[in-house]
């Protein structure tokens, strides 16, 4: 089984790899949903990044590679707690954060190509509202 993914958002295709060997329990859990479809918005508190709100979705794992401040092109989930479920994909600066205050994501997923169209796909969002995106194996 290999770690290399396919991201597709709005009208975007990225190259991505999970990050197997920092956050395994995370990974585990997110190949147990593939191929994931969902819709991307833009951020309320956390600065240059899009999410996905989860309400109480339980992914049965607790931290594990887990930071507030993701470069551009990771990939956080949130497993829940302080504030709902949510995965968080930076493309700027980033603090992650909800009304609740600071927190923390595990970095699961990392984008390892066209990484000049993050922005792109993040000023859309945030302008011209969802986008869908979807996360699948590498053939």
């Amino acid at each position: 089984m290999t770690d290399n993914l396919i991201v597709r958002a709005g009208p975007f295709t990225f190259l991505a790899r999970l990050e197997t060997a920092l956050a395994p329990k995370t990974c585990a859990a997110i190949r147990g949903i593939l191929p994931y479809r969902q819709k991307l918005i833009h951020v309320r508190w956390s600065g240059e990044a899009m999410w996905i709100p989860l309400g109480d979705e339980d992914f049965g794992i607790g931290y594990e590679n887990h930071t507030s401040f993701p470069a551009p092109g990771q990939m956080l989930i949130y497993p829940g707690g302080i504030s709902e479920t949510e995965m968080l994909l930076g493309y700027g600066a980033v603090h992650f954060k909800s009304k609740m205050g600071q927190l923390a994501g595990n970095h699961f997923l990392t984008i390892t190509s066209n990484l000049e169209d993050l922005t792109k796909l993040g000023k859309m969002v945030l302008w011209e509202g969802a986008q869908p995106i979807e996360i699948s194996n590498a053939p």
